[in-house]
C-alpha cells in the first residue's frame, strides 16, 4: 500500500496546469464516444446478432454495449470535471484497451479509430498515474473541506 501512497503523492505534486486542460479534453472525447454508442445502439444490435458467438450469448453483448456506452459517459464527465480521476481512469482502461484490440490493425496502417483508442489510452494511463490535478473538482472540494 505505501508504494500506491507514494504514486498517487508524486502523481500529485508533479502536475502541471496544462495537463488539466488535457484532461477535459480526454474526458469530453469519452463523453462524446459515449454519445456515439448511444446513438449506434441499433447498428451494433444488428452486428452483434450477426455474430455467431461460441463464447458469449448475443444478450452479453447487448449488456456490454450499454455498460460502454454509460460507462463512456459518466466517465468522460467525471474525468473532465476532474472527480475520481484515477478511480474512472481504471475504470475506462479496459474498455479502451478492447477498442485498441477490437480495431483491425493489418486491414489499414493509417486507421484514425486505432489512434484515436491508443491516444485515449495513453491518456488513461497518464491520469491514472498523476490524478486530477489542481484545477479540478476533488481538489477544489478537499481544500474547502480543509478550510472548514
Amino acid at each position: 500500500m505505501d508504494l500506491v501512497h507514494r504514486i498517487e503523492n508524486w502523481g500529485d505534486t508533479h502536475h502541471p496546469k496544462l495537463l488539466d486542460v488535457v484532461r477535459v479534453a480526454l474526458g469530453i472525447f469519452l463523453f462524446f464516444k459515449g454519445l456515439a454508442f448511444m446513438d449506434n445502439t441499433a447498428d451494433l444490435k444488428g452486428i452483434i446478432e450477426s455474430q455467431d458467438s461460441i463464447v458469449f450469448p448475443a444478450s452479453a453483448l447487448m449488456i456490454l454495449v450499454y455498460y460502454v456506452t454509460f460507462a463512456h459517459m459518466v466517465g468522460g464527465i467525471m474525468i473532465a470535471l476532474g472527480i475520481l480521476t484515477r478511480f474512472t481512469c481504471i475504470l475506462q482502461i479496459p474498455i479502451v484497451v478492447g477498442a485498441v484490440f477490437m480495431n483491425d490493425v493489418l486491414i489499414s496502417p493509417i486507421n484514425t479509430e486505432l489512434w484515436l483508442s491508443i491516444i485515449a489510452l495513453a491518456l488513461l494511463l497518464v491520469f491514472m498515474i498523476l490524478g486530477s490535478g489542481p484545477l479540478s473538482l476533488d481538489r477544489y472540494l478537499s481544500s474547502q473541506s480543509m478550510e472548514d
